[in-house]
């Protein structure tokens, strides 16, 4: 018997206006006026730049200005590239490469909605009949449980920051959940079509993060076809059309790559070094970071995902689980092979975990989903109140102590009202005492209910952060003032610079300081940039060596919250 009843009452659909309202609100903030922070979001930066101002060479091998970067694949960073040229003239390549992001993440809210829907307007997945009628139409049933799905991807802690960072994670996770949105449509009906359009997103995948990921997929897309009882030798025939698809969407890169050896590098041999570092036999710490950064990162969904397992354990061959729990299982099983583990192998879990939750809150008792809600209503509420409380107190100096602890993680930062920003931040703050209120004073019976108050909260606590913080964060996190520096004591007339920077380092250094450094050839220089720590006695720098030639040092520095790297330009003397 299906474990799901339900009258038509609860299946309400969330206005559009309003789901379109929340995935504005989540994915806007943070594209105006953030620059690259350290690591990954200024490195891929730098790639995407280097792309968009560089010829053909810089298209097949990435790097950043000059540091070669063969890894993942080019597939997120050509999109950057191409967003900067089409919006760079707005405000800036950096405002340019995030307008990609909105693309990205429509993709992804798109594709659960979708899979969510067409699983829930299935027969199997229907809610029990009541005895005198009233249940709810299988499509208003589909449009319900689609809602909870995207409201709970959207309320998912470790989804937020990779979503709005412009690197090759974002992508990931969206080409990951078109990848389940077109599993689930080539299973409702196997066709030639369904399994080139599956075949697209392997491809997708294969050259944003390598092709381990997709390999295991297409695995778990075959058992689902054997769970579900379709024809084996046709499931296979259409599967072979998929990976083939996949692999001539891969060899648009690596052929042309092979052929023209760009900067005299074979990208398919770095590409393939670098897949094969993925993988490795699980262990235990693997498993220690899966369940030690998994049960915050996966939160609310994990909770419910896994009581829809349960709830529906006697129907063992419905699609709306199999599908998911296959998928689920499968990058599980990738996430703790992973020789380094890291929140990259997290995120593909996403998009599958929230369609199963959806099914969750189907069957999960009334008490279990306040308990939930109200928890995160308790939680957010408290952290808006604390940002807003450091807020005024970094502006104002009151309280005292919060100032000076606030005021101590960006030394020398002066900060300043921006009116724009506080209305927004109000604004919103506002929006979420209403939606708190409106859910105290209704109790709606929709199902949606239960996780609209977690996905609103953490837009909330992001939209402050983006606002009433974005100053204070981009003075901390981004590499501009360094670069500033460096500029001003260049030589007059270098031609070029060789370093030992980072990519991210590098890539803020060449977009904001304008610096030339070297090409990927690594010709000789006479300017070295040398990044260091502090820790580091000057007896000890390593500097290059050259015969009959000395090194002079025209500069030190570094960013002022950071206490242990070091920065120091020197030019070569004869």
């Amino acid at each position: 018997m299906k474990p799901v009843r339900l009258p038509a009452a609860a299946t309400l659909a969330l206005p559009r206006w309003a789901l379109f309202a929340l995935g504005l609100l989540y994915i806007l903030p943070g594209l105006i006026g953030r620059e690259p922070w350290k690591n990954d979001d200024a490195a891929s930066f730098g790639i995407m730049w280097t792309m968009a101002h560089g010829g053909l060479n810089d298209w097949l091998w990435p790097n950043v200005a000059g540091l070669s970067w063969p890894e993942e694949g080019p597939l997120a960073f050509w999109l950057g590239a191409i967003f900067i040229k089409l919006f760079g003239w707005i405000d800036g390549d950096v405002f340019g490469a995030r307008m990609s992001t909105i693309g990205i993440f429509a993709v992804s809210t798109l594709s659960v909605w979708y899979t969510a829907f067409n699983l829930g307007r299935r027969n199997d997945a229907q809610p029990l009949r009541l005895a005198f009628g009233g249940q709810p139409e299988p499509d208003d049933f589909g449009r319900t449980l689609a809602d909870a799905a995207v409201l709970i991807y959207l309320g998912c802690l470790g989804l937020l920051q990779h979503s709005h960072d412009i690197t090759a994670e974002a992508l990931y996770v969206s080409l990951m959940a078109y990848l389940l949105y077109r599993a689930v449509r080539y299973v409702e009906g196997p066709s030639m079509r369904n399994a080139a359009l599956l075949g697209l997103a392997l491809g997708g995948l294969t050259l944003t993060r390598g092709w381990i990921t997709p390999a295991a997929l297409s695995i778990a897309l075959l058992l689902c076809t054997v769970f579900l009882r379709l024809p084996l030798l046709r499931s296979m025939r259409h599967l072979a059309l998929a990976v083939l698809v996949s692999i001539a969407l891969a060899l648009v890169w690596l052929l042309p790559g092979e052929l023209l050896q760009p900067y005299g590098h074979s990208p398919l041999q770095a590409w393939m070094e670098w897949n094969c570092r993925q993988f490795s036999a699980p262990s235990l710490k693997s498993l220690q970071y899966f369940l030690r950064v998994g049960i915050w990162f996966f939160w609310p969904a994990w909770p419910f995902a896994a009581w829809a397992v349960y709830a529906w354990r006697r129907q063992r061959h419905v699609l709306h689980i199999v599908v998911p729990l296959t998928f689920v299982a499968m990058l599980a099983i990738l996430g703790l092979c992973h020789p380094d583990p890291e929140p990259s192998q997290l995120l593909p879990l996403l998009p599958p975990l929230a369609v199963m939750a959806a099914f969750g809150l189907l069957t999960m008792k009334r008490g279990a989903i306040n308990a939930i809600d109200w928890f995160s209503v308790m939680v957010l509420t408290i952290c808006a109140i604390v940002l807003w409380l450091f807020w005024f107190a970094i502006l104002t100096g009151w309280p005292p102590q919060q100032a000076h602890n606030a005021l101590k993680l960006v030394p020398g930062f002066k900060p300043e009202l921006e009116l724009v920003a506080f209305f927004v931040a109000a604004g919103v703050t506002a929006g979420w005492i209403a939606l708190v209120h409106w859910r105290i004073s209704r109790q709606p019976a929709v199902l949606w209910r239960a996780v609209v108050l977690s996905s609103g909260g953490l837009i909330l606590i992001w939209v402050l952060i983006m606002t009433l913080f974005l100053p204070p964060l981009n003075y901390s996190k981004s590499y501009a003032s360094v670069a500033h520096q460096i500029s001003i004591h260049l030589p007059p007339g270098s031609k070029c610079i060789n370093s030992n920077v980072g990519a991210a380092q590098r890539a803020s250094f060449a977009y904001y300081g304008h610096l030339p450094f070297a090409s990927v050839e690594q010709q000789q220089c006479d300017v070295f940039l040398l990044q260091d720590s502090i820790k580091v006695p000057d007896s000890k720098e390593q500097l290059p060596e050259h015969h009959g030639a000395d090194w002079i040092k025209l500069w030190e520095g570094r960013r002022p919250t950071d206490n242990v790297e070091r920065f120091r330009l020197y030019q070569r003397v004869r």
